[in-house]
């Protein structure tokens, strides 16, 4: 009877820390996926084109709180659905990520040699940034459950499923990695064709998309994730937030074909209904609309 009481305050805290999170994300949507991402680009370019002072050019400390924010969205979205099991497999993708990173730093396979420029927060063994799993995988959810979504009755299978996943992953870094170099946070050597970032990156992003890919698949149930991602309106906002931030910072400097994929990730988000005009209104702080009405 004890344990039973324990474990009905333990539920009912869950819960009531859970809706305080989401009202928290659904009040500041607008400034979550749209004010940060947007900063975050005008911030970057000017930290890679010399225009800001030395304690705030590319300051770790507002990289990674900007990332923290903007992911934000995504995490307290899929909170609900972490139980134990997606726990442990969300830990061993996050064992793989600084693997196949360090490997990558220290053979150049399977990404082609690169390194990073600057620091992105604290370096595990001086080489790979300590909060890699912050800004990988985050990725490879978004990609996942933007897949869900777009396929409709096709995501009911697996084959198409996770082909598609990977697919949506490897297209993400056409996006991202252009702009990373653009902006110096790291670089090939020598630079590839494609705006600097070489074939050999995208083998590499196959072979890493296509475990994480399938390491998210098995840590979810997938009908039961769909419901949540249904129900969950902000879910997607990281992706937006990605979709402005690195498609601005292409764009600044014409790296068209990926701010063309940029684009592409928007046409999807659309498709999913869940952004529009109305939407907007409401994500807006109450104090732009009122001023804009009167």
């Amino acid at each position: 009877m004890a344990n039973h009481d324990s474990q009905l305050r333990t539920d009912t805290t869950r819960t009531t820390v859970q809706r305080r999170l989401e009202a928290l994300i659904r009040e500041n949507r607008f400034t979550i996926a749209v004010v940060f991402p947007i900063i975050g680009a005008v911030t970057l370019v000017a930290s890679a084109e010399g225009l800001l002072p030395e304690p705030l050019a590319y300051n770790p400390l507002l990289i990674l709180f900007g990332t923290m924010v903007m992911r934000s969205p995504l995490v307290v979205g899929l909170l609900p659905k972490i139980g134990w099991w997606a726990l442990g497999l969300l830990g061993l993708l996050t064992a793989y990520t600084y693997a196949i990173e360090i490997v990558g730093v220290r053979t150049d396979w399977p990404y082609g040699a690169f390194e990073y420029t600057i620091q992105l927060g604290p370096m595990l063994f001086g080489e790979v940034p300590l909060a890699l799993p912050l800004f990988f995988i985050p990725l490879v959810l978004n990609a996942y459950l933007l897949t869900l979504l777009v396929l409709g009755e096709w995501s009911k299978n697996p084959l198409i499923r996770v082909f598609s996943a990977i697919v949506a992953v490897v297209a993400i870094d056409l996006v991202l990695d252009p702009a990373a170099v653009a902006i110096g946070f790291w670089e090939f050597i020598p630079a590839g064709v494609y705006y600097g970032v070489p074939v050999s990156n995208y083998v590499g992003w196959v072979i890493s998309g296509t475990v994480a890919v399938v390491l998210v698949d098995l840590a979810f149930d997938r009908e039961s994730l769909l419901e949540r991602v249904r129900e969950c309106e902000f879910i997607l906002d990281d992706l937006v937030s990605f979709v402005l931030l690195w498609g601005a910072i292409n764009v600044l400097y014409s790296n068209w074909l990926a701010a063309g994929v940029a684009g592409l990730f928007c046409l999807g988000l659309f498709q999913t209904d869940r952004y529009d005009r109305d939407l907007i209104r409401q994500a807006l702080p109450s104090s732009v609309l009122s001023g804009r009405e009167s």
